[in-house]
């Protein structure tokens, strides 16, 4: 096991294809994303997600510790733009090297 950061973020799906670009200059390669993602921001009221026209999207990224700094400078301009939350936190992964089809 080793620790890596966990990037999660929340923002509107116009900027899904930036939010994955800044993650692949900044040296983060792997991510999952979800689609269609609901609920509601931490201020409530009007600013719950349900309620925009557009879809919300969810991006979970892992990376070595050294990489997080320059992800994070590339995401802030394009939250700041359309709006959006990014959560960093620990992690530990599990590499497996052990494939099935070599039992």
């Amino acid at each position: 096991m080793h620790s890596v950061k966990r990037i999660e973020v929340i923002a509107n799906s116009v900027e899904l294809g930036k939010i994955l670009d800044s993650l692949k200059k900044s040296g983060v390669t792997g991510h999952l994303v979800i689609r269609n993602v609901a609920g509601q921001g931490l201020r409530g009221g009007s600013e719950d997600l349900d309620m925009t026209m557009l879809d919300n999207v969810y991006v979970i990224a892992f990376c070595a510790p050294e990489k997080l700094k320059g992800a994070v400078e590339i995401i802030r301009p394009i939250l700041n733009k359309f709006g959006g939350s990014c959560y960093i936190s620990d992690a530990m992964e599990i590499r497996s090297t052990r494939c099935v089809a070599s039992l």
